[in-house]
């Protein structure tokens, strides 16, 4: 069932994590869909600028609402992740989402709060709930890149809530975009994100970045013939459990997604090279980033949610 993100979040609070997932692709899409039907977990399924010119507006929302069919015990909410002006106004005028979120974080103060609530007063019209950013994450998603972060400032916090009147707030406060993630164990940190949460008590908050980048694939991608640094560092699954207390509510995930698929498909085509048939590395994925799936609807608590 499509419902709102904001009536997830409402349930959620303090208890338990939606995991959004990205998507660009019809393996992605079902593994996702059939991972949250077997879990009964709900969540939030995202698509990006960079998705959307890749596969298309109409075949990324066909392909949701196709799958919401093929497997309908689900409850998530669809997303547009990342989104300027230009992306959101196209996306609400297309119809399909239930919430956007406006990137001004890059901007000064005053501007973002500007930017946002221009967004926020028109998408709320139609009836779309609006994700803000305070704070700036370093890394690499899509086409979008930053080497500059910026941890968000608890004392700016409620007035651009109130400003804006966004429905959740994206914070900066330790995780980065991407596979080339920050390096040594400084960790999310939660007197921020505390004090965050102090100021804006039941406001849902939503991390950004949050894939774990498991090194035991990046290890398999490289003995395939990837070349991926060995530094990179995620999420700790245990601070990701810890970020729930204070008011995370959404947590972004993506380049697990995309580790997943390089590994399979590395493997089987170093594995199998006379094999041209993109189906049977495409199946194993399925697979594979189902199991995947299932094992972060686990750590994020929310297994068996979906029917609350």
């Amino acid at each position: 069932m499509l419902v709102k993100p904001g009536i997830l979040f409402k349930h959620c609070y303090g208890e338990y994590g939606i995991a959004a997932i990205n998507i660009w692709s019809m393996e992605q899409t079902i593994a996702l869909f059939s991972a949250a039907e077997k879990a009964r977990a709900p969540f939030i399924v995202q698509t990006t600028p960079a998705a959307r010119d890749y596969a298309g507006h109409g075949m990324l929302l066909s392909m949701i609402r196709t799958a919401g069919s093929m497997f309908p015990e689900t409850r998530y909410a669809i997303h547009l992740d990342h989104g300027n002006e230009e992306h959101i106004l196209a996306a609400l005028n297309a119809g399909g989402y239930t919430s956007v979120m406006i990137d001004a974080s890059h901007d000064p103060f005053e501007k973002n709060i500007a930017r946002t609530k221009k967004i926020v007063d028109h998408a709320h019209d139609q009836g779309i709930e609006v994700e803000a950013e305070l704070g700036i994450l370093s890394g690499v998603e899509d086409d979008i890149t930053s080497r500059v972060s910026k941890y968000t400032r608890p004392e700016m916090v409620e007035e651009f809530v109130n400003l804006t009147r966004c429905d959740s707030l994206a914070v900066a406060v330790g995780t980065s975009h991407g596979a080339y993630k920050f390096s040594g164990a400084e960790g999310l940190k939660f007197d921020i994100l505390r004090t965050i949460q102090e100021r804006l008590p039941g406001f849902p908050l939503v991390l950004h970045g949050g894939s774990a980048v498991n090194r035991k694939e990046i290890h398999r991608i490289n003995q395939a013939g990837g070349k991926l640094r060995t530094e990179a560092k995620g999420v700790d699954p245990a601070e990701l459990q810890e970020s729930i207390r204070y008011g995370i509510c959404k947590v972004n995930i993506a380049t697990d997604a995309r580790l997943i698929w390089t590994r399979v498909h590395r493997e089987f085509f170093k594995e199998s090279p006379e094999q041209i048939d993109s189906i049977l590395p495409g199946k194993t994925y399925m697979q594979e980033l189902e199991k995947f799936i299932i094992g972060k609807f686990k750590l994020l608590g929310a297994l068996d949610k979906a029917t609350l």
